[in-house]
């Protein structure tokens, strides 16, 4: 894959699909089949994908060895944008590898003209060109190379009147980043794969830490005028795509579409019993988290719960840098920090920063073992994980 301009492809790993990006209609069951071409072993690594603990990497499904296949059915239980990566294992790996976005649709979803894939990644380069993985002290590489859709600043057509359903996906290996969507008004309709009450982005920004998510709503203007898409990593600004107008052809329709409706009820749960939960602290680093390629189940577990109990954790991060918490196989609450009320929406992936403790409460569902993941804001950090049990 080329990153710079003239520039030879640069060789990477990349987790393919019949479809690309596939999408899936909710409910039912899918089978997969998963087949390892690579030289190293490797598993499937899911965000989004609630209660399927047949797919659960590490607790449920060891490593597939090179050469090696390995089949199992997930339930599609709720619609969202979802992420399906090999990056579990890939501390300190000979090279990186992509992310493989899914959309399980809706039965009823908003009214759009478009529905577009916006996946960012980012890269290093070595000095002899190649492309080096995440996990270890970079020292000669490059600064980091942006792209969407594995292009590097790609353009995107709009035409008058017409609504765009973008769905924002921070594909990058360990990068909390802001996009900032110039000369147009986001409403944020879900988050990290759950339906959100519609709401307008702030100054048209959205954050999104590694591996989340937003689906968001723009609608070009009757005289669309080309605009840019900034990037802000937390050091520098970089241009990372340009919204243009489509040409001269007529205007989808004459007057702007009405504001957009919530999505459909996904069956996340109605209220939490925050009351009776049961709460755990959980400090985001410690000899608890083991990098992934020496993690046992044989371990203590994080934490057990009975299904159907509330959780509530306190998530502390004692690094000096921002650290990103993901939860398996849940969707969570983010709790107010002087109360137990929460912010209006579902997450499953939350940036924590220096010194700060977040709380978050979720319903303990799905029965199975599931894993809780950990990183730093930094290229050369590992991903830590441990893990809880719900019986």
């Amino acid at each position: 894959m080329p990153l710079r301009h003239g520039q030879a492809p640069t060789p990477i790993w990349v987790l393919l699909a019949a479809d690309a990006p596939p999408r899936l209609k909710r409910g039912g069951e899918l089978g997969v089949i998963f087949r390892n071409g690579l030289p190293v072993p490797t598993l499937l690594d899911w965000r989004g994908l609630d209660g399927a603990a047949a797919a659960e990497p590490l607790t449920e499904r060891p490593p597939t060895p090179p050469g090696g296949e390995a089949s199992f059915t997930i339930p599609l239980r709720r619609a969202g944008t979802l992420l399906c990566d090999l990056r579990l294992l890939g501390n300190s790996q000979t090279l990186p590898t992509r992310p493989l976005p899914l959309v399980i649709e809706e039965n009823n979803p908003v009214a759009a003209d478009r529905d577009e894939m916006f996946l960012v990644e980012d890269w290093r380069l070595k000095s002899d060109g190649m492309a080096c993985a995440p996990g270890i002290e970079a020292k000669d590489a490059s600064a980091p190379i942006y792209t969407v859709n594995g292009q590097v600043s790609p353009e995107i057509a709009l035409r008058s009147h017409e609504r765009i359903r973008f769905r924002f996906i921070n594909g990058c290996q360990r990068q909390i980043i802001a996009l900032k969507i110039d000369g147009h008004e986001v409403r944020v309709i879900s988050l990290d794969g759950a339906p959100a009450e519609p709401f307008v982005a702030r100054d048209s920004a959205l954050v999104l830490a590694p591996g989340g998510r937003v689906d968001a709503l723009i609608d070009a203007a009757a005289s669309a005028m080309a605009s840019e898409i900034l990037l802000h990593d937390g050091k520098d600004a970089h241009s990372l795509a340009r919204l243009v107008p489509a040409g001269a052809g007529p205007a989808v329709r004459p007057a702007p579409l009405p504001a957009a409706r919530p999505l459909p009820d996904d069956g996340l749960p109605a209220r939490l019993d925050l009351a009776g939960a049961l709460r755990i602290d959980l400090v985001l680093e410690g000899r608890e988290w083991v990098m992934p390629a020496g993690f046992s189940a044989s371990t203590p577990a994080a934490f057990k719960a009975k299904r159907g109990r509330t959780i509530v954790l306190a998530l502390s991060n004692h690094a000096e840098l921002a650290t990103t918490f993901h939860l398996h196989g849940h969707h969570f609450w983010l709790l107010d920090r002087l109360d137990d009320g929460w912010k209006p929406f579902w997450l499953d992936t939350l940036a924590v920063e220096p010194g700060q403790t977040q709380r978050i409460a979720f319903a303990a569902e799905f029965s199975g073992r599931w894993l809780l993941e950990s990183s730093r804001n930094d290229w050369a950090a590992p991903r830590l994980v441990r893990w809880f049990s719900v019986e």
